[in-house]
């Protein structure tokens, strides 16, 4: 499958070397140009592109920059893409560690992937954000496993959440349906899930028992 990465920081490196490994044809892009992703490139055979190049034909893309960047991503992210393309987002609003106040979703109560849905004028699929980027390395088990660790998969279409799970299913973890995209507050930092190392009953209980409410720790 052709994958398009945007961002190669902790996450999107680590997605590229397993997406790579798996045999999939990933093209990886940053803010700072192709020219800094000559190691990255050359460890994986991922292709380097512009920000611009990344989604050209791809069939899943995969948005894990900054929170506070996404609205300097170009415009036309997506032209070339393929007819279908599936956006993942692996964002989070950290306001007083990193992005300052959003007011989208401070004041107008967004969740932070319909904020970013909204810059991008795309569809997303939350997935990834509270999940290690060393665990995409080193906890991937086989299905069936009882160390299989699941990840919360949120979004509000049902076709594109399934390509999702099955690609996460292929990277080898376990995925819980976390409801729509007004929901994935419940996977949001601050939140039981947050960073939780479990399997599907685990994750299943710790949506359950999230709050809507945000934190003082989690506004600017």
């Amino acid at each position: 499958m052709k994958i398009g990465i945007i961002g190669a920081g902790n996450i999107g490196g680590n997605l590229t070397r397993r997406l790579t490994a798996l045999g999939h044809d990933v093209s990886v892009a940053n803010s700072r140009g192709p020219q800094t992703l000559t190691e990255l490139a050359e460890e994986t055979g991922a292709t380097p592109v512009p920000v611009e190049e990344a989604a050209r034909d791809a069939e899943i893309v995969v948005v894990t920059v900054p929170l506070k960047a996404v609205p300097d991503l170009p415009s036309g992210l997506l032209e070339g893409a393929d007819e279908g393309v599936v956006v993942i987002d692996t964002g989070n609003y950290y306001p007083q560690q990193r992005d300052g106040k959003i007011a989208g979703i401070e004041d107008e109560g967004l969740t932070e992937s319909r904020w970013t849905e909204r810059q991008i004028g795309h569809p997303v699929i939350k997935a990834f954000n509270g999940t290690f980027a060393i665990d995409i390395l080193e906890r991937a088990r086989p299905a069936g496993a009882p160390d299989r660790q699941a990840l919360p998969v949120a979004g509000d279409d049902e076709a594109a959440k399934r390509k999702v799970r099955a690609l996460i299913d292929e990277l080898g973890f376990d995925t819980v349906d976390a409801g729509g995209l007004d929901e994935s507050w419940r996977q949001q930092p601050g939140t039981p899930v947050y960073g939780l190392r479990e399997g599907v009953d685990g994750v299943t209980k710790a949506l359950a028992a999230a709050s809507p409410e945000r934190t003082a720790e989690w506004r600017a």
